[in-house]
């Protein structure tokens, strides 16, 4: 795996939970969240946009490995990759990495079915620790938000895009550049890029 194939994805808690390390470990246990969760009926809130027109939860049923992103697509993204990687992390739900074998580029999706919280856990408990934060136009007419948190000095090579397909439900697109690209691409341009693929075959699989 690439030195940068670390991914993140937001929870409920307003923690920062790490899906996936260079050393393949597990997400480590969540930390106690000092509030109740708020309520569905309450969302959304700490800032996030509303999602004004959802789509069932039910599209991010399944494996991302297998309905994220079609052949074609990974192959525009990443050119040949590794085996994708599955994993079901029990905080928020099924995640996917490819790693292309020599440049050190690397995708995470992930779609959290579990939090059901969408992008207000972001915007509340996310924004403040953030390097990069970058209201996103639209992703096929869902909101959406690219951001990084960069731990230190050196390029900064890697963004991350929530989309709430839902004021409950998101999911996310985690990139990192090649080295080739370091430094010369934008890397949540990359990424809205990517993620705008993803939230085409959602909406496909919505039939919308």
């Amino acid at each position: 795996m690439n030195r940068h194939s670390t991914a993140w994805l937001l929870v409920t808690v307003g923690a920062l939970v790490i899906a996936a390390s260079c050393s393949g470990g597990e997400a480590p246990a969540l930390p106690a969240s000092s509030a109740p969760s708020p309520t569905a009926a309450s969302l959304p809130y700490g800032g996030a946009p509303k999602v004004d027109r959802p789509l069932p939860s039910s599209v991010l049923s399944g494996d991302p490995c297998h309905n994220a992103l079609t052949t074609g697509q990974l192959k525009e993204i990443l050119g040949t990759t590794d085996p994708p990687k599955s994993e079901n992390i029990a905080a928020t739900g099924p995640s996917c990495r490819w790693d292309h074998p020599d440049s050190g580029a690397g995708l995470n999706v992930f779609y959290d079915i579990r939090t059901h919280q969408g992008l207000s856990s972001v915007y509340q408990n996310t924004k403040p620790k953030t390097t990069t934060w970058r209201p996103l136009p639209s992703v096929q007419g869902f909101p959406a938000v690219a951001f990084s948190i960069h731990p230190g000095p050196g390029i900064d090579n890697s963004c991350d895009v929530s989309v709430g397909i839902a004021d409950d439900y998101t999911f996310d697109t985690a990139l990192t550049l090649g080295r080739r690209k370091e430094g010369k691409a934008d890397p949540c341009e990359l990424t809205a890029r990517v993620a705008d693929m993803v939230a085409g075959n959602l909406r496909q699989r919505a039939g919308s």
